[in-house]
């Protein structure tokens, strides 16, 4: 949950997005469970994690 924090606080993810993502995945007992996640919540989630990696790791642009 720390990553979603930091998504969160780099202004990667709305605090609505936020707590939905954190919502279903404290709900989800398994990893099948997380990939139900609705599609609009693994769309934000995956964007926020690109633009976290692409802020993360400057000078290895391809």
């Amino acid at each position: 949950m720390q990553t979603l924090d930091v998504m969160l606080s780099l202004n990667l993810l709305t605090p609505h997005q936020h707590r939905e993502i954190r919502a279903w995945t404290a709900r989800a007992r398994t990893p099948e469970k997380i990939m139900e996640m609705p599609p609009h919540l693994w769309r934000a989630l995956e964007l926020a994690s690109v633009l976290m990696d692409f802020e993360g790791e400057p000078g290895t642009a391809s």
